[in-house]
């Protein structure tokens, strides 16, 4: 074969220039003897690869490899047939080459104590000088080149035939043996040298030593002989080899071959004794869940008592106000008891009813929300306009947790007792990767373009970019377009840029909570604009599969009721992955909320910044931009940006993919204000253009730590026995801390929240994200190990101490108890949470009881699992008390 002539083939499509440049590499005598020392030379070709792109020549190892073993082959095939010293003055290489392998030293080997001793063995000296000589500070390897120059003749070969024959292996032989051996051997050599068609090539006869110890013949070598070799000659060579392995001294390898069993048995008893301890922890957490269990049954059943209690003494006080007595005063004016209970048994015995009444409820919330836009309601400051004096007094828990923890920051030497931040969603696992990658020779470019203005959406380079980093992310059907991609600074700012250009001020946009906090600040405050919340809750009724999933109906009955208070809505905000449930919605739930805006004419904004944070090859991320056909394109406006998935939250940039062309020029216009700087747009183009990195390194690295950290903190929460969302996307985990709370109620949230905060670690409660339900935190876990687990040692230690005041407090006032909410076994979250309501009967009057009914019917479902026939059968004692009670009225 031809290998010239292969244009393609691997290493063949050198320049004369070049190869000059690899033989210079190649024929020093450091190279050599390290070519002949090694059994795999693969890092010595790498290495000459690497000096090669100093020199500019952009070369891989396995290319320089081929090269050479293709040259070597063209050598022997001149040599071998006799072409020499004529045919290699034909072949501008063949001088050089012929220097480099007459000359190549060979390797004998001696036993000497046991040991192997390499000694170099010259067969030959350099004939020719070279008239290019490499710098020796330039090589790979610590020895000078041969002082010789290299010539090379440009002439080309006319030669059309190749002999593919194999290059002999350099010669390696053994220096014990007697004569006799020694004599028979070269008796052997001569006569296959005389019988055989190339006796004019040396064939060495050698035992090559392999890594374990054991002598081989050379395999090369065996080949040769078997085909160039009469056959009665070759038992007598194998009886001398035999006879020389039965000769070999022990080998020190069995020492280390030893030692290695040794270890990998104490590697396996070290193994099985970190099995039993894993299991041994296994059955604790099993225990631990057994009695969490049967703790829960007996909650359950007292809380039946109790509710009969309370029924109980509401027909008392019923019947005391029918004889006249003075407890009549304590009745509220107007109020028709008899219904008020058939209420309250009616929304006890079915489930829809318990919605409306929350439903209520939840308005009056969402109007103290829109109170905002009033700035009479606060106190305001002479030196603000009216907009600034909201924006002076929108300040929650988060704002004032980030103040606390930059004034008094965690540092494990300058800092040990600051605080540990575990409320703000960053990526701290993968600075080494990030800052290595940032700091490479290509994202450092300067030229006048990055100095000066852009085009407001982004320079040209940058989103063509975005764009086919989307197509293959996203995986889009068809190639997505550039003069749709929006630049700005940060997803925040395109949330306050598509809420200034979509609504006008005073109109709202729908989002479902819990949702994350920055946007109301990036949507309420800047572009004046309301939010209108549809609540997730935490139980699985109607059409929900799981805790806080967002269905149409939801958004549908949100939507209604704002437009009921007179409140236009012109968007929905979706979240996905959401944060900070970490709910990743399905293709078909997707498709659902699109045909759902369509209907009612919303603009839909898709917030996909964790797109690249799921780090469970058992969860499938679904992008919009990846549907084969979106239902009204034009109101479809996806968000992306790099602070989340690429671990930089200090670089502001997010990109906004649009089909609509207004929608786009309107944003663009404010990009002015948003703008990112020339040289960020280059790093990130170029960031975005290595898909290789990307892909081999930093996602396989960036999904395994997130993946660790997460089981190392979801681990934690199940031995406390504390609920939890259990998702495989974004940096959080969605946690219910309800148990710890006396009376449910957000006040007693925040002072948990600043319990947490005096203890050094800081979390995100449920109000900031306006869940509708106190006492679920967010807890950011995407950290590094030792500040993982000094942080749950710090949680551990507050709920603890909060555990031991419930019991203290049960303790000195027996008529309080704790009760269990419902109970939910599946995989998605463990529910074992408990409230406490007091129930003192002898300081308590009618509209206290009824209070305390409706809240306690809110808060449980017995009424839904125990009907009045089924508790006749179970207490017909107390049932029959009930009923003398009900029948007396």
């Amino acid at each position: 074969m031809d290998f010239r002539g292969k244009k393609y083939e691997r290493g063949s499509n050198w320049s004369d220039p070049e190869v000059v440049e690899l033989l210079q590499l190649w024929a020093d005598e450091s190279v050599q003897m390290e070519l002949e020392s090694c059994l795999r030379n693969q890092h010595v070709f790498n290495r000459i690869a690497e000096v090669l792109r100093e020199k500019g020549i952009h070369r891989t190892g396995d290319q320089c490899r081929e090269k050479i073993k293709k040259m070597k082959l063209e050598y022997r095939r001149i040599k071998d047939n006799s072409k020499a010293p004529r045919g290699g003055r034909t072949w501008k290489f063949y001088e050089v080459m012929d220097r480099v392998l007459t000359s190549r030293p060979a390797l004998a080997y001696s036993s000497l104590s046991g040991s192997m001793m390499a000694q170099q063995v010259l067969q030959g000296t350099m004939v020719e000088s070279y008239h290019h000589q490499f710098p020796s500070s330039t090589l790979p390897f610590g020895h000078s080149q041969h002082p010789e120059l290299m010539e090379i003749k440009c002439e080309e070969v006319n030669s059309d035939e190749h002999c593919l024959t194999p290059e002999p292996p350099p010669s390696m032989s053994y220096q014990q043996g007697s004569p006799e051996e020694h004599e028979m051997e070269r008796a052997f050599l001569e006569r296959a040298q005389n019988d055989s068609p190339i006796s004019r090539v040396e064939i060495p006869i050698e035992t090559s030593v392999s890594p374990s110890g054991f002598s081989e013949p050379n395999m090369a070598n065996s080949s040769r002989i078997q085909n160039i070799v009469p056959r009665p000659g070759f038992s007598a060579l194998h009886r001398l080899r035999k006879k020389r392995k039965g000769q070999r001294v022990k080998d020190p390898l069995d020492d280390l071959l030893l030692k290695t069993l040794t270890s990998q048995r104490a590697m396996e008893e070290r193994f099985l004794q970190m099995e039993e301890r894993r299991f041994q922890r296994d059955l604790d957490v099993e225990e631990r869940r057994m009695q969490l269990e049967q703790r829960r049954f007996e909650l359950e059943r007292e809380h039946e008592f109790r509710m009969f209690n309370v029924f109980a003494q509401m027909l008392s006080i019923l019947k005391q106000s029918h004889s006249g007595s003075s407890s009549s005063a304590a009745i509220p004016r107007g109020l028709d008891f008899s219904q008020a209970l058939s209420e309250m048994t009616g929304m006890g015995e079915g489930g829809g009813d318990l919605q409306e009444m929350r439903a209520r409820l939840l308005p009056e919330r969402r109007v103290d929300m829109h109170g905002l836009c009033n700035p009479s309601n606060f106190h305001r400051s002479p030196y603000l306009s009216a907009r600034g004096n909201i924006a002076n007094i929108f300040r929650g828990s988060t704002e004032e947790g980030y103040k606390a923890y930059h004034a008094d920051k965690y540092d494990e030497d300058k800092n040990p007792n600051g605080i540990i931040n575990f409320g703000t969603s960053e990526n701290k696992l993968c600075f080494d990767l990030m800052s290595k990658r940032l700091t490479q020779a290509d994202m450092n470019l300067m030229e006048p373009p990055l100095l000066q203005y852009p085009d407001w959406k982004g320079h040209m380079f940058l989103r063509e970019e975005v764009a086919r980093f989307l197509t293959y992310y996203c995986k889009a059907p068809a190639p997505l377009k550039a003069e749709n991609v929006i630049v700005l600074n940060g997803c925040g700012s395109l949330f306050s840029a598509l809420a200034t250009v979509l609504c006008d001020p005073g109109e709202a946009v729908l989002i479902a909570t819990p949702f994350y906090g920055g946007i109301i600040q990036s949507v309420f405050l800047y572009g004046n604009v309301k939010l209108v919340y549809a609540y997730l809750d935490s139980k699985i009724t109607g059409t929900s599969t799981r805790p806080f999933q967002l269905t149409v109906e939801k958004l549908e009955k949100a939507l209604q009721d704002a437009r009921a208070e007179g409140v236009t809505v012109r968007a929905l905000i979706l979240l996905n992955p959401q944060n900070p449930l970490g709910d990743i919605y399905s293709l078909s739930e997707l498709r659902d909320y699109l045909e759902f805006a369509k209907r009612h004419e919303l603009h839909v904004i898709v917030d996909e910044i964790y797109m690249l944070s799921v780090f469970d090859e058992s969860a499938t991320f679904h992008s919009v931009l990846g549907m084969d056909r979106l239902p009204d394109p034009q109101r479809t406006h996806v968000m992306w940006g790099i602070t989340k998935d690429f671990a930089v939250s200090g670089i502001r940039f997010g990109t906004l993919y649009t089909e609509n062309q207004d929608v786009a020029n309107a944003v663009a216009s404010l990009c002015y204000f948003h703008g990112v700087c020339g040289p960020v747009q280059h790093k990130v183009a170029q960031l975005l253009r290595d898909r290789d990195w990307i892909n081999q390194v930093y996602l396989r690295a960036n999904h395994a730590r997130l993946k660790a950290a997460h089981t190392y903190v979801t681990d934690e929460l199940k031995t406390l026995g504390v609920p939890f969302l259990n998702r495989n996307a974004g940096f959080f985990v969605w946690i219910d801390f309800r148990k710890y709370l006396r009376t449910g109620t957000f006040e007693e949230e925040m002072l948990l929240w600043r319990r947490f905060l005096d203890n050094k670690v800081l979390l995100s409660c449920g109000k900031a994200f306006e869940c509708s339900e106190p006492g679920w935190f967010r807890i950011i876990f995407a950290d590094k190990t030792h500040r993982l687990q000094l942080g749950m040692q710090r949680i551990r230690k507050v709920l603890e101490e909060r555990e031991r005041e419930i019991l203290a407090e049960e303790k000195e006032q027996p008529c309080q108890s704790d009760q269990d909410g419902k109970a939910d076994s599946t995989d998605e979250v463990i529910f074992v949470s408990r409230h406490q309501e007091p129930t003192c009967a002898g300081s308590s009057n009618l509209g206290d009881l009824i209070g305390l009914l409706q809240q306690q019917m809110r808060s449980s479902d017995w009424l839904q699992k125990n009907t009045a026939e089924q508790f006749a059968q179970e207490k017909p004692e107390i049932y029959d008390v009930f009923s003398k009670l009900v029948g007396k009225q």
